[in-house]
């Protein structure tokens, strides 16, 4: 596969796997989400590959979906239309980053919003620039319950992700840092800097150690109920797609209904 909407470099045992749209903010198209499980499975199989790297290019690593390309595409999918490009685009390809054996690291800036909070929380760490944000506004602006997978109370606990989804607001790099969902945060000039050196430090360890503990913290967390959850909830995010509320801000155009929730 050739890549048009990410970058994939490797240097150093270290891949870098870049969200490449910021004239749309990173907008997660179907063609990004594609190249980007293309690019996880090909750093899984490359032995001179031990640590993963997702970042943005520009401003922001990511401002969500393409709710423009969903208007255009798919906006009148049937409910099994939807459910399949949902599970493989968004769940399973989630799940893959999670299950990867190797270590990610988010490297984020700006906006990490909605698909983008999504897909930076399926890491085992984040490095945040001081000017990043994180927010999952989809209660407010679309009547949907949260995005597709719901890593936000594994990742931030239950009241946060509570006031995060029922208030529809921004949570800061330090209030994250704060409750343990960042693993750190650094000046935006040294966020690159920062979070290569922390992937050149891991990439020295062995790598089917770090291979062997990553599966059992996630075991931990599978044997508490995760990936039963997660998957729970993807379900009941389906239904959100048929409510009348969906339907009115589709029928509005998402753009414009997420401009109003705002407003």
């Amino acid at each position: 596969m050739s890549y048009t909407d990410i970058a994939y470099t490797v240097e150093g045992g270290v891949a870098r796997l870049s969200h490449n749209r910021p004239e749309m903010r990173n907008a997660e198209s179907q063609e990004l989400l594609d190249q980007l499980d293309d690019a996880v499975r090909k750093a899984t199989a490359d032995p001179a590959v031990r640590v993963l790297v997702f970042d943005g290019k520009g401003e922001h690593f990511s401002a969500g979906h393409d709710l423009k390309q969903g208007a255009a595409k798919r906006a009148h999918f049937t409910v099994e239309e939807r459910w399949a490009y949902e599970e493989l685009h968004y769940l399973e390809y989630a799940l893959r980053i999670w299950d990867c054996p190797k270590p990610i690291i988010a490297s984020v800036q700006g906006a990490c919003i909605a698909g983008g909070f999504m897909v930076a929380n399926m890491c085992d760490l984040i490095v945040a620039a001081d000017d990043a944000f994180f927010s999952d506004p989809v209660c407010h602006t679309l009547g949907a319950a949260a995005v597709e997978v719901l890593i936000h109370p594994w990742v931030m606990g239950a009241r946060k992700a509570k006031e995060m989804l029922f208030m529809g607001g921004r949570m800061s790099a330090t209030e994250a840092y704060r409750i343990g969902m960042v693993n750190k945060v650094v000046p935006r000039a040294d966020l690159e800097t920062e979070t290569f050196a922390m992937a050149a430090h891991i990439a020295k360890a062995e790598p089917f150690a770090l291979k062997l503990v990553k599966r059992s913290i996630n075991r931990t967390l599978d044997a508490q109920g995760l990936r039963t959850a997660l998957h729970a909830h993807f379900d009941t995010h389906q239904l959100s797609h048929v409510t009348e509320a969906f339907k009115g801000a589709r029928d509005r155009g998402l753009a414009n209904a997420i401009k109003k929730a705002k407003e």
